[in-house]
């Protein structure tokens, strides 16, 4: 398959632009600087630190996510907003791991004592990240989905609200049916394993494996896996 440009959204202004320029323009953009200047004007308005996060898709760099994150956020509230906003199917387990240690949800109090390198996820974020670092996270240690999350920045925001902000995020990457190359909508979670699955709607209505075997083809780095449909659109960060 020839390379393509992976392109996103900038939330502030709406433009669309390669993934190669996204971290540049998010540092000029006019109309995140003016919305950024209205609530520094607000009367006893109060800046905390963030970090600039990029999240992206292990092996699938065209799924990315520019993200501002309060740096007192818990590990376990970053862990909450992946899953609804990525990976959410049935409830795994996951883990960050970060300099050698891993950090579960539910780690095991009793186990610290001969495992040294399992810790918690109420860590918050500026007690174990700093900028230039990169940490891994899974989720599912079956069907595994990995992202790579890379902390860009650290700087002073107004910032109100959720501690978790979208900047940018990748627009749904163009994927050709296997049969016919026109653009597909579905995967068959059988053959997706065979490198194959990527179906129109017309050729998933004739696919071999059946109707029942397939999943939307939705802007995340865990379609077609195990029973992921998306995120709920009831449920925003």
């Amino acid at each position: 398959m020839a390379r393509q440009t992976s392109k996103g959204t900038c939330t502030f202004c709406q433009r669309e632009l390669s993934k190669a320029s996204m971290s540049r323009h998010l540092e000029s953009c006019e109309q995140r600087a003016a919305i950024q200047a209205e609530a520094g004007s607000r009367q006893k308005a109060k800046k905390i630190k963030a970090f600039h996060l990029v999240v992206e898709g292990y092996r699938l760099p065209m799924y990315w996510m520019h993200l501002k994150v309060a740096v007192d956020t818990t590990l376990a509230t970053l862990d909450h907003f992946l899953r609804d906003t990525w990976l959410e199917c049935c409830g795994h387990m996951s883990v960050f791991r970060i300099g050698g240690l891993n950090y579960f949800v539910d780690a095991d109090q009793d186990a610290y004592w001969w495992d040294r390198r399992q810790k918690t996820m109420q860590m918050k974020l500026e007690e174990v990240l700093s900028p230039g670092q990169t940490c891994s996270y899974e989720y599912d240690f079956g069907s595994t989905t990995e992202l790579l999350v890379k902390v860009i920045s650290e700087y002073e925001v107004e910032m109100k609200g959720k501690p978790i902000q979208i900047l940018a995020r990748n627009s749904l990457p163009f994927i050709p049916c296997d049969v016919c190359r026109e653009t597909a909508t579905s995967l068959c979670t059988q053959c997706i394993y065979e490198d194959k699955g990527c179906l129109c709607d017309t050729c998933a209505r004739s696919h071999e494996c059946g109707e029942e075997m397939l999943l939307p083809l939705v802007n995340s780095p865990r379609a077609g896996v195990c029973g992921y449909t998306g995120q709920d659109p009831a449920y925003s960060w």
